[in-house]
């Protein structure tokens, strides 16, 4: 082989150039990135709601030796605590020993709801022969893709008594599954002549869910009533509990492999599981000198609402808590602290290449993407963060050998997205985006790379550090 000429040499020192995971990672590391994506299928098909993840993280919590903390609750160097909101999002931490006011603490946020159909609070009816639910979509949707496919209906109700019903249908084998209907091709012809977002409205999503009449041929709308009756059989519940339910359809696909080398991974609910997963799991399964935090929380597909979305106070309570309880200033807790908001991002498509830079968007399997601001347009609604910090990470990232990537959502005049990393920016607190790019985002059934979803782990076990 001949010798690299000077200019080669200069190039390889100078030049920057994406790597991809597979390419450069042992044979021991490829075994570990698809041992990795074992558990990861397992907790997406646990976990389709924000309810459903966070019961299934405080099953592994305990499992890991977690216990539950309360507000005023002593803690010490070498706690691990999980802390449920609600329900429906979770904060699992460990305490370190290095100093709080001036290690402060070290956060991954990711979000556990996912874009779906919720059902209506008075939304069963009946019609030609059909009975349906009434529904209203829970984020950025593109309505059509929600039709003609199987969906599970999961969820709760309150019943008129106070007692709390869980709800998850269509998931097992024997179980009946659920649809929306789209109008046949033959009778399409005025409908394909739209634009896209208007061939099916939102309140065409109507969910159907039964058939078949009740026998007694005195009473009126006889299918509402055997799904009524059904209702009432397996969940003790009467048409006024919808009023108390929050239900959601989701589609009723398992996690799947995708393509012959089985390098990818096919499921609903990647944005933003695929983050959170990672997250969850680094604190769970390593120990670290530092105070570390795995926020899971919920409403970020919504703006981040709520008294479950990471706008709410409880979050900043809980790490006022914290920092009380191991007599730390709060104010200064915060200043020294550090996170990384760990949310998806797209992932270069060549089927649409149009809509991206491909110089700074992400490339599958090139490693977790880190996004210097989100927002829109001029980077609207953006975090936007400071060289310092980016320069911190990325020197983590090279001491643990992580591979990793840079991104932007789409180009400047077309793309942009939300994420949480601007509210925990607002507590005085060094943040940066940093997720796994995704193929399809939004759609009911996204793909990713496992090498991507590996990286992620690694580059939290590098921050934990």
């Amino acid at each position: 082989m001949s010798e690299k000429t000077k200019g080669q040499e200069l190039c390889e020192e100078l030049s920057y150039k994406r790597r991809n995971y597979f390419e450069v990672a042992s044979e021991e590391e490829k075994q570990a990135i698809f041992d990795y994506a074992e558990g990861y299928k397992a907790f997406l098909d646990a976990a389709k709601t924000e309810r459903e993840a966070t019961q299934r993280s405080v099953e592994l919590a305990r499992g890991a030796g977690f216990t539950e903390y309360h507000f005023g609750d002593p803690l010490k160097a070498g706690d691990k605590k999980y802390f449920v909101n609600r329900g429906k999002s979770v904060v699992v931490f460990r305490v370190g020993s290095l100093p709080l006011e001036e290690d402060g603490l070290r956060i991954i946020a990711s979000h556990i709801d996912a874009p779906r159909v919720d059902i209506k609070q008075n939304p069963l009816y009946e019609d030609s022969g059909m009975a349906f639910l009434k529904t209203h979509y829970y984020g950025g949707i593109k309505k059509y893709q929600w039709t003609a496919i199987p969906l599970a209906l999961h969820g709760v109700v309150i019943l008129k008594d106070g007692t709390k019903v869980e709800i998850r249908v269509g998931e097992e084998a024997g179980d009946p599954v659920f649809y929306i209907n789209d109008l046949l091709p033959h009778l399409g012809g005025e409908q394909m002549s739209g634009s896209a977002s208007k061939l099916i409205e939102g309140e065409q999503l109507n969910v159907l869910v039964g058939g078949l009449p009740y026998a007694d041929g005195e009473v009126k709308d006889r299918i509402k009533l055997t799904v009524l009756s059904v209702l009432k059989e397996k969940y003790g519940m009467c048409e006024e509990d919808f009023l108390s339910a929050e239900l959601s359809a989701v589609p009723a696909f398992p996690a799947r492999d995708v393509g012959f080398d089985r390098a990818l991974i096919g499921a609903y609910g990647h944005d933003d599981r695929v983050c959170a997963y990672p997250a969850l799991t680094a604190v769970l399964w390593n120990e670290t000198p530092h105070t570390v935090l795995a926020m899971l929380v919920d409403k970020e597909e919504i703006g981040s609402e709520g008294n479950t979305g990471i706008q709410s106070k409880v979050y900043e309570d809980l790490m006022e808590e914290i920092s009380i309880a191991l007599g730390a200033n709060f104010r200064k807790v915060r200043a020294a602290s550090k996170c990384l908001s760990s949310d998806v991002t797209a992932a270069f498509d060549p089927n649409f290449a149009g809509v991206y830079e491909k110089m700074n968007a992400a490339i599958l399997s090139c490693g977790t993407a880190m996004c210097k601001f989100t927002g829109a347009r001029g980077k609207s609604g953006s975090n936007d963060a400071n060289a310092e910090f980016i320069g911190e990470v990325r020197k983590m990232f090279a001491e643990e050998g992580v591979v990793w990537q840079t991104a932007e959502l789409g180009k400047v005049d077309i793309g942009g997205g939300g994420t949480v990393a601007k509210f925990v920016a607002n507590l005085n607190i060094d943040t940066v985006d940093l997720g796994v790019p995704v193929i399809s985002m939004h759609a009911p059934w996204e793909v990713i790379s496992k090498a991507d979803l590996y990286s992620n782990y690694k580059a939290f076990l590098a921050f934990m550090k």
